[in-house]
């Protein structure tokens, strides 16, 4: 089986587009495998995914593999999801351009970044190492920029991150 799955990866790396791939087991001790792999944009994946080398591979393993769902996942967004309990529904559109991200990011890290050093990372720097600081204060950051700062921001942007015209902008 496994010399299957490494050969559907192999030739999907042969697209272009094509970032890497990966299997995940369904749950301890599960017999179910999902494949999860990533393409730069959806016209790679589309190529991907319409093959015909994709459809001979697939058809490879008949009664032991089977397409049953498909879920995309697009942005930062479904990095850290669990596996289990997911709703699939239709495809979302594409993901954001990457530079639109970037500036979202950006914008929200860099004045939280500037706020926290300049507090906590000066009452600290008499008192600890470097390397104890940084460790510090990107504790403290990780779950502000995931949890608040990062799903505000993506809120708020959305507009921006979609291309479309700020909303006082828009004609009514």
């Amino acid at each position: 089986m496994m010399t299957w799955a490494s050969a559907g990866a192999r030739m999907a790396e042969s697209f272009p587009g094509f970032l890497g791939a990966g299997w995940v087991r369904g749950g301890a001790g599960s017999r179910e495998w999902h494949m999860l792999y990533r393409f730069a944009d959806e016209d790679s994946l589309a190529g991907w995914e319409g093959s015909a080398q994709r459809r001979w591979w697939l058809s490879g393993a008949p009664g032991t593999v089977r397409e049953a769902q498909t879920e995309r996942r697009t942005g930062i967004e479904g990095w850290f999801d669990a596996a289990h309990g997911s709703v699939v529904g239709p495809a979302p559109k594409g993901a954001p351009a990457r530079w639109r991200q970037m500036l979202v990011i950006f914008s929200v890290f860099l004045p939280l970044s500037l706020l926290v050093n300049a507090t906590l990372g000066v009452v600290l720097a008499p008192l600890v190492p470097l390397v104890v600081r940084v460790a510090l204060v990107t504790t403290l950051m990780t779950p502000v920029m995931t949890y608040l700062a990062l799903p505000w921001a993506t809120r708020k942007l959305q507009w921006f991150l979609d291309g479309e015209r700020a909303p006082w902008r828009r004609s009514r």
